[in-house]
């Protein structure tokens, strides 16, 4: 397992003495998982292990568990992100956690609580594409995740299969990502394309988008995964994970 930059700055300053061992033990007890009365167990050191923030799903949660569950975060790490999140949710955070930022993208229907402090820049930067207006919400999911994990991020929306012409000055504009992230609904043409034109690593997101036979991103999911160009597929509206995946590849890129 390659060392996150994150211990590695942590250590150097232990050596040089801008941070005591104590300090930096404080800071590596994120490691630990902790309760939250009898509703979870939550993990707050995935950021120091893997790189990827821990983001809490919303969706199917009682709001006042995902309050207690966002703040017990913000107190621990200064950040949490919940995903599938309602407005409704957003404002019972925003009430239960006065103190701190919280901000709702209802696009990506994504909360991040926070104690106000940016997010470093890690490196590498991200490409996101949607083949219609309909597969943004998807995009956006993906958008913020890979900024969450440091990353710059372009976009590149409503270029797809249906009127090629436009994805061709689109790429040009993305020319500098380390990888890309490419979210298309029913017959997901677009991933397969763009990934026949680019020389960095393409994801494929398949989105819920389509009826009759084989809708809701089925046939989209088929027919990514039968591309005779080569990419990685994710399942079906997945944006968080083709968002840290992509940013997983553009940090490694940009070391």
């Amino acid at each position: 397992m390659a060392n996150h930059p994150f211990l590695m700055d942590l250590l150097e300053e232990v050596r040089s003495g801008r941070r005591t061992p104590q300090e930096a033990a404080e800071e590596i007890s994120g490691l630990r998982v902790e309760e939250v009365g009898s509703l979870a167990r939550i993990d707050l050191g995935r950021t120091l292990r893997c790189g990827i923030p821990e983001v809490v799903l919303a969706e199917g949660k009682d709001t006042p568990h995902l309050v207690a569950i966002m703040k017990r975060y913000l107190e621990t790490t200064g950040r949490c992100i919940a995903s599938r999140a309602t407005e409704e949710q957003a404002d019972a955070v925003r009430s239960g956690v006065p103190d701190a930022s919280c901000e709702y993208f209802p696009d990506a229907r994504i909360i991040i609580l926070s104690d106000g402090s940016p997010v470093p820049k890690t490196g590498g930067t991200v490409a996101i594409i949607t083949a219609g207006t309909s597969d943004i919400r998807v995009a956006e999911e993906a958008r913020i995740i890979a900024e969450e994990m440091g990353c710059t991020t372009l976009t590149a929306y409503d270029v797809g299969a249906a009127g090629i012409h436009r994805l061709f000055p689109a790429l040009q504009k993305l020319k500098d990502a380390n990888a890309y992230v490419v979210c298309a609904g029913r017959e997901g043409t677009l991933p397969a394309v763009v990934a026949g034109l680019v020389g960095r690593p393409v994801i494929g997101v398949p989105v819920s988008v389509g009826y009759g036979y084989m809708g809701k991103g089925e046939a989209a999911l088929a027919s990514m995964l039968q591309s005779c160009a080569v990419l990685a597929v994710v399942n079906i509206d997945a944006g968080f994970t083709a968002g840290a995946f992509a940013a997983q590849i553009a940090h490694g890129a940009d070391q």
